[in-house]
């Protein structure tokens, strides 16, 4: 358990802004950034990460991209598009899911 960087776990200020007003409650990311009991804190609230898991892409529902701040998964895969240039959805893709809580 250790105290981290909002910005190690989610790289950009509208992800930690949408973080802090609830909107985003996980993020998939292409490696693990953080433990389960890791903490970080935006705008004075804390947060806890509460689950990591390996998955694929190909595991991800509308449900996990409503908690990444999308409408569905068609919209994910385009915000995934213009966030990585020459970015290709591949159901194979390795991914970690990290999901945290306010405290």
């Amino acid at each position: 358990m250790a105290a981290i960087d909002p910005g190690t776990l989610l790289p950009n200020e509208r992800m930690q802004s949408q973080a802090a007003d609830g909107e985003v409650t996980q993020i998939h990311r292409g490696q693990q950034y953080a433990e389960e009991g890791d903490t970080f804190e935006i705008d004075g609230t804390t947060f806890e990460v509460v689950e990591v898991a390996e998955r694929t892409l190909g595991d991800m529902t509308d449900e996990d991209a409503r908690r990444e701040g999308a409408k569905d998964l068609d919209q994910y895969k385009e915000m995934l598009a213009r966030a990585h240039e020459n970015f290709e959805w591949d159901d194979d893709s390795d991914i970690v899911m990290h999901r945290f809580e306010a405290q």
